[in-house]
């Protein structure tokens, strides 16, 4: 976190009748300082456990479900905690993360006591972030103290940032009529970012083949997110009411006096019903489609009642069923008794996932090693998890190499001059600045150190803004580099790469599905897909793994067995027809579960099947 986050703030050592206290001051007073003393932002930078961070949260969750969990309820019954719980539980995790980092530092865990705050400094702030919507929450150190006791009679709840932060007025609160012309529908899918509607849109495309009607709702707030109007008969695009991601304001219930409950974290007390407070903030500030607003919700609610009502679908389709969004919709399919269907967008490890939870009937997963989370991560009690590989992935075997290539080119080479040899392609996260820069860094040095003529074509995450890597350009020497359009993202340049680095993005899978080296970077510890547990990957811990990867590209390379391309993603490219004919049988066997499709759907995996339709 960079010090402007934290205010430029500094815990320094005092006493009070002979005990240890401690107080944020201006990082100023630090210089003279006499006791012990630490910028917070070295607090910031300290490294956790991440297994001892995970166990925490799940303590605090725990103990906000028992303490708090319906304080505040849409009118169709989806609490606020249910609903709202991934973003709840990402700040639960900077508190706790906070909390751990000060247990680190020895001064402070060898003479523990109260933390006096900084006046006038806001207790709810935000992190820095590349993508273009997202609202990284964070806690401010005034905001620890708080939360551990201290009083805070000039602090605001909101940092100056969020406090500036645009919000339209509430006054429409009631959602738009609807179309007239608005029949019946086999199929309702939602879709807010571009890797939703491009996973849905080849079933939605089969379903049609198939003479199934289905209705898109665009949820999408970011433009670049927004789904694509096709000519495909029998699939209707539909965009939310204009104002739905505007509304923001108070949530009563949340807004609680102080009480004799908190929620032990290695020797610290939180005060839950202040946290409950400093979450509010998050529910009403309006976040986009990514972290909407209480109030935004609510109407949402609404919205979808109408358009099920209307429509009276039998299946209910998502890629994304445990942010808000997918939660609020998974919980009406299930009042208005339609069936949930979620299909996998990106990639799983047990690590990975924000909320492990899974709450449609049906749950579609790209491969093999996905099925055990899948059974663990789901909520409804009668789901079933099927292996039917990733619908956008169908289209992988058609992508051009040889334009691809030439794209790549042109890119580093622009107005003729000579291309590099051999070209890697990064495949970005919306990481924050400094994490983008250091895997910039290693990836850069080590395309110096490797045997070889390289250059590097990076390639943003559709979230990202395009100023996140202008710092990146400005680096002097080392081999050319050059930024991929955001349209065309990786997706449209990795075919004709010679390798392809990223440190988590599902490109990495498509990669390796399509014969491309595939490096995993980061340091010990950083998130990966876990490919190279598959052989499918080679993981660089730095400069110098990157460079000896690149190396011995070189040689000949064993051919990939099926069975771990499998294990990963079933690739035969008939996966949106088998989750369209899933959806359709489930559909006709609705009266009873005994005709249901089941693994048999995905387990079909052997050569024979390649490519055959289902239909």
């Amino acid at each position: 976190m960079s010090p402007l986050t934290t205010g430029g703030l500094g815990l320094v050592r005092s006493a009070f009748a002979g005990k240890p206290t401690w107080a944020l001051v201006g990082s100023g007073t630090l210089a003279h300082a006499r006791t012990d003393h630490v910028h917070t932002a070295e607090l910031e930078a300290t490294a956790v456990e991440r297994q001892e961070l995970r166990a925490c949260v799940e303590d605090v969750m725990a103990a906000l479900d028992r303490y708090g969990t319906s304080l505040a309820s849409t009118p169709g019954g989806a609490g606020w905690l249910h609903v709202q719980h991934v973003p709840v539980r990402r700040f639960v995790a900077e508190i706790v993360r906070k909390l751990l980092a000060l247990n680190a530092w020895e001064p402070f865990a060898s003479a523990p006591g109260p933390l006096a705050l900084a006046p006038y400094e806001g207790l709810v702030g935000l992190r820095s972030s590349s993508s273009r919507e997202y609202l990284a929450y964070t806690v401010t150190w005034s905001g620890i103290a708080y939360l551990l006791g201290a009083a805070a009679p000039h602090n605001p709840t909101r940092s100056a940032q969020l406090r500036n932060r645009a919000r339209a007025g509430t006054a429409k609160t009631e959602p738009s009529p609807l179309s007239s012309n608005l029949g019946r529908r086999d199929v309702l899918a939602l879709s807010w970012t571009s890797r939703h509607a491009a996973t849905l849109m080849p079933v939605l495309v089969e379903l049609a083949c198939d003479g199934q009607k289905s209705l898109l709702l665009d949820l999408a707030t970011d433009p670049v997110e927004r789904c694509t109007a096709g000519s495909v008969t029998g699939i209707e695009l539909r965009s939310a009411p204009s104002d739905l991601f505007t509304l923001s304001g108070t949530v009563r219930g949340l807004h609680l006096p102080d009480d004799e409950h908190a929620v032990h974290i290695k020797g610290h007390d939180v005060q839950l019903a202040r946290l409950v407070g400093l979450l509010s903030v998050l529910l009403e500030t309006s976040g986009g489609c990514t972290q909407p607003s209480w109030r935004t919700l609510v109407r949402a609610e609404s919205w979808l009642d109408d358009l099920l009502s209307t429509t009276r679908p039998h299946t209910v389709l998502l890629s994304n069923d445990t942010s808000p969004l997918g939660v609020l919709a998974a919980h009406a399919a299930e009042r208005h008794g339609a069936n949930s269907v979620h299909v996998q967008h990106g990639a799983w490890t047990a690590e990975s996932a924000a909320w492990p939870a899974l709450h449609s009937r049906d749950i579609i997963v790209m491969g093999e090693r996905d099925l055990a989370l899948g059974r663990a991560w789901v909520r409804h009690p009668d789901a079933e998890v099927h292996v039917l590989g990733q619908p956008r992935f169908d289209v992988l075997a058609a992508l051009g190499r040889e334009a691809q290539r030439r794209y790549l080119e042109k890119l580093l080479a622009p107005g003729g001059r000579r291309a590099p040899a051999r070209i890697a392609v990064w495949a970005c996260q919306p990481f924050s600045p400094d994490h983008l820069k250091s895997h910039a860094d290693l990836l850069l040095d080590g395309l110096g150190k490797a045997d070889g003529d390289w250059g590097l074509v990076i390639a943003p995450h559709p979230a990202q803004g395009a100023d996140a890597f202008a710092p990146l350009m400005k680096r002097d020497g080392g081999p050319p580099v050059a930024v991929a359009d955001p349209r065309v993202g990786a997706r449209g340049c990795l075919a004709g790469a010679d390798a392809m680095a990223s440190a988590y993005s599902t490109c990495g899978i498509e990669a390796a599905l399509l014969g491309v080296p595939v490096l995993e970077i980061g340091p010990p510890g950083e998130r990966t897909l876990a490919l190279a547990g598959h052989g499918l990957a080679t993981r660089c811990h730095d400069a110098g793994g990157v460079a000896e990867a690149l190396s011995t590209l070189r040689e000949a390379r064993t051919p990939i067995p099926q069975t771990a391309l499998d294990a990963v993603c079933r690739w035969r490219g008939d996966s949106a027809a088998r989750i369209a004919r899933l959806i359709t049988d489930r559909a006709a066997s609705a009266t009873g579960p005994g005709n249901s499709i089941h693994q048999d759907a995905g387990a079909a995996a052997s050569p024979q099947d390649e490519g055959a339709s289902v239909r």
